[in-house]
């Protein structure tokens, strides 16, 4: 059975989570790649690509996927990092704190 404790601990952690994702969302990540910029949020929803016009046709497709990784791979990373400040400051084990726990 649920304690009253573990209720509102609960409870502060999904409301920790909302704010966090509104936070997220407003966090803007870029990448570019010879001409084609992209623009992802911290929550990893594209919000804006940009193609310069002196980019070769053919050459966009691997512009855009080399792009898109890059920025997609550093919203990972700012969320990651926001995401270990909100559990160390709730007394949660972050991933550095685990460290010293290896097998």
């Amino acid at each position: 059975m649920t304690s009253l404790s573990q209720a509102k601990d609960l409870y502060r952690m999904q409301k920790e989570a909302k704010k966090m994702k509104k936070e997220l969302k407003k966090i803007q990540v870029e990448a570019e790649a010879e001409g084609v910029l992209v623009v992802v949020s911290a929550e990893q929803e594209i919000l804006e690509i940009s193609i310069s016009p002196e980019v070769a046709r053919e050459r966009i497709p691997a512009l855009l996927k080399d792009a898109l990784n890059r920025a997609m791979k550093k919203a990972q990373v700012v969320a990651s990092e926001k995401m270990q400040g909100i559990m160390g400051s709730m007394g949660m084990p972050t991933e550095e704190g685990m460290r010293g726990f290896s097998k």
